[in-house]
């Protein structure tokens, strides 16, 4: 098992939220919006990455799926503080690091195919010097891609973790030029259906967005992710509640 060393066998309402912290006091989690992260979250988080490696989540913006993404980050980084006192904690393997890629297009607006392969370009060179990766010899942004997934995986002798925030936002920001959207889409799954092909050195991989653009024709080559959009297990995912 890669996530940690044991399944929990108890439902989420069993799992207990007041453990003992390793600190004085829990560390606040606030790589978003200055929250705490619910204990109960990390719960869920834990068990989504126990049961699959490969999915697909659409909420609306200002929802919690950045928070959600900074939280897998940590995690799978192996940043213990932030998680201490939290239901995670002593389910997680600290032992472990992986390598991880943030990939978000939440703050760029692109109306034009060379903009986006020029983003593109820009956040994978951001992402090897990260990570202290070798630079690489491939040319179009699938083969960098996928040489830079089995670079990492060489580097770090873990598999990476890819965490893509607003997956959909170059389509829905030309929605009015149906020749565009697809242009931008076509763009993408450049990036995207690497993923797929590059399974054997990924670890986990997650793209949220708002729409559901994966599941029809647009994004059609992404059908092999788990869509947990609409799966009443994850309904409370992205939610911040505030620690009681």
């Amino acid at each position: 098992m890669d996530a940690a060393r044991e399944n929990p066998s108890h439902s989420h309402s069993e799992i207990p939220c007041t453990l003992k912290p390793c600190l004085s006091e829990p560390v606040p989690f606030e790589k978003s919006a200055k929250k705490s992260l619910p204990c109960r979250q990390t719960a869920i988080t834990y068990q989504l990455i126990d049961e699959g490696s490969f999915y697909l989540l659409s909420r609306p913006q200002r929802f919690g799926k950045s928070l959600l993404l900074d939280t897998l980050a940590e995690l799978f980084e192996g940043n213990e503080p932030l998680f201490c006192g939290r239901a995670v904690h002593q389910q997680w393997d600290w032992t472990r690091r992986f390598p991880v890629t943030r990939i978000s297009f939440a703050d760029n607006t692109l109306h034009s195919r060379q903009a986006l392969d020029t983003c593109i370009d820009h956040l994978l060179h951001v992402n090897t010097e990260k990570l202290g990766l070798p630079s690489g010899n491939a040319r179009d942004i699938p083969s960098r891609f996928a040489e830079w997934i089995r670079n990492a995986d060489r580097t770090h002798g873990q598999r990476v973790v890819i965490l893509i925030d607003e997956y959909d936002n170059p389509v829905r920001d030309n929605l009015e030029s149906p020749k565009l959207c697809r242009d931008m889409a076509d763009g993408l799954l450049n990036l995207y259906s690497v993923i797929k092909d590059s399974g054997a050195h990924i670890r986990f991989a997650m793209l949220a967005g708002v729409s559901k653009f994966s599941t029809g024709t647009l994004f059609s080559g992404l059908n092999s992710l788990n869509d947990i959009t609409l799966d009443a297990r994850h309904s409370s995912l992205c939610v911040v509640v505030k620690p009681s």
